[in-house]
């Protein structure tokens, strides 16, 4: 049985570094680990290991550059098991439970049933219980985004939650002034959201561009030269990943801002037919907006990075 303390991977050669790395963390028992030492930043292995072997896994850096890497890799313990993200990218009818539950499984994706449980405060065995039923169920019509090829997933995403994006943000920007001008007074927090909100909603719109301009051809430029058994290092994917993953917490953060002013879209006796439209239109998009992140941080980013390694 491989058993190593520290793996300097500078000393084996390019094409078994992988292999190598893999046949280490395969030989670990849960909740033991191995570090490893590289001159250079190893996250596209993040990302293979992530896509063959799932969140089952700890990555945790000890050294950053610029001449040396070193980064801790352990295997989950028992208990911890898979991520709400991971098992939302498997079956997305268990991201239909997390999402009842209040359970981010997007931004939020990398924590364990364990501690999204806690954190929502609910108990993790009737989390269990939801998700096993859902198991247990017939599977519907439903979208197996897990299986789709990752140029259709990304031109899906584009025409599907981009597009949505782009013309439901005016609405929302109106909508929201135009309740602040006539409730405002009443309802100062609304000056605040409707402020808050044109921010957060002209982030996102060039946080699409960037993707539709920029990552999602390369992304589809990647899947391109696989098929074709040409090599794929040459396109730098990762920065443009990393820095979308960054934009998705910030918007992560926004939403869960905007359920704390509104008292989670709490109306008030007042309210006015415009007031209740922007709550249900508020919420309406933070729901796409969940599967739209969903579908970019725990499925087309891990695979597409993978192709690259």
């Amino acid at each position: 049985m491989i058993k190593t303390e520290k793996l300097d991977v500078t000393q084996i050669e390019p094409r078994l570094k992988h292999p190598t790395i893999f046949e280490h963390f395969d030989a670990l028992a849960a909740g033991e680990g191995f570090v490893i030492h590289n001159d250079h930043d190893p996250k596209p292995l993040y990302y293979q290991l992530l896509g063959e072997r799932g969140q089952i896994f700890t990555w945790e850096y000890l050294s950053q550059g610029p001449e040396e890497w070193e980064v801790r890799i352990a295997k989950n313990k028992a208990e911890e098991g898979e991520t709400v993200g991971a098992l939302a990218a498997a079956d997305y009818r268990k991201a239909e439970v997390f999402k009842k539950m209040g359970i981010d499984f997007c931004c939020g994706g990398n924590k364990t049933l364990k501690e999204a449980s806690k954190e929502a405060g609910i108990s993790e065995e009737n989390l269990k219980q939801a998700l096993d039923a859902v198991q247990q169920s017939e599977k519907t019509g439903a979208h197996d985004y897990n299986t789709w090829e990752l140029d259709f997933l990304a031109d899906y995403i584009a025409n599907t939650h981009h597009k949505y994006v782009k013309e439901s943000a005016p609405i929302i920007n109106g909508l929201a002034q135009k309740v602040a001008n006539h409730h405002g007074d009443h309802h100062p927090e609304l000056w605040k959201l409707a402020k808050s909100t044109e921010h957060f909603l002209n982030d996102l719109l060039s946080h699409v561009h960037k993707e539709d301009q920029v990552l999602f051809p390369a992304i589809k430029e990647v899947v391109r030269l696989k098929n074709q058994q040409q090599d794929t290092q040459s396109i730098n994917i990762q920065a443009p990943i990393n820095q979308m993953m960054k934009e998705h917490e910030v918007s992560g953060e926004d939403l869960r801002f905007f359920r704390q002013l509104t008292q989670d879209y709490q109306l008030p006796a007042d309210a006015c037919n415009s007031y209740q439209y922007l709550f249900e239109k508020m919420k309406e998009f933070e729901n796409d907006l969940f599967e739209h992140i969903h579908l970019e941080n725990n499925i087309l980013f891990p695979k597409a990075l993978q192709l690259t390694s």
